[in-house]
């Protein structure tokens, strides 16, 4: 596959990812599915933003140059070869480094706050992280140290888990794209043989 149809395949891919991540940081606002009456009972991690950030915004920009670069043309700057498809590809890997970076901060946040648990209201009718060091991950019946909101433990494991998960295939693909640029800027995309009369890939 040429560079460019490559990279058009990973941003078509992105997107829909994007706002995975976007979605399941929303949810998180709402513990079990519920409104809560005091933010501050909110887990301290999804005031990171992991989703709505790392996974969404940092995401959406990458994508959309991924996918633009079908209308970048291959006979470059006034029919100079040396440029357009080349410079192209090579701002591509400059938006796919800072999608690696966003997913990854997301992949980061949700790791952390996956070990730490969420925050509850718990016997001692405190709110706090009764949970240590993801304990709760292999015993389910800790999660009764978690009184409220209800079925927050459920919830908030499977919305970062979702967000770890889109965090993790983002940064694979935004690897790719980083490899896929730089062969893009050194070789050309195939799809400009012949362009403008050249004889190669530019």
């Amino acid at each position: 596959m040429c560079t460019g149809g490559c990279a058009r395949c990973l941003g078509g891919t992105l997107i829909p990812l994007a706002l995975f991540g976007f979605l399941a940081n929303i949810l998180l606002f709402f513990p079990g599915g519920k409104v809560i009456d005091d933010n501050d009972h909110l887990s301290q991690e999804i005031w990171f933003f992991g989703g709505i950030l790392g996974n969404g915004v940092l995401m959406i920009f990458p994508a959309l140059v991924f996918l633009g670069l079908k209308n970048n043309d291959c006979c470059g700057c006034c029919g100079n070869q040396g440029c357009g498809k080349r410079f192209a590809m090579f701002t591509s890997t400059i938006f796919a480094v800072v999608g690696f970076l966003g997913a990854g901060y997301s992949f980061i946040i949700s790791a952390v706050s996956i070990n730490k648990g969420p925050k509850c209201l718990m016997a001692n009718n405190t709110w706090g992280y009764p949970f240590h060091d993801g304990d709760y991950l292999n015993d389910e019946a800790l999660w009764n140290k978690c009184q409220q909101p209800l079925n927050v433990v459920p919830w908030n494991l499977t919305l970062f888990s979702i967000l770890l998960v889109v965090g993790g295939l983002q940064m694979i693909l935004c690897a790719i794209q980083v490899v896929n640029g730089l062969l893009g800027t050194l070789c050309g995309d195939c799809q400009c043989c012949g362009c403008c009369g050249g004889d190669g890939p530019v």
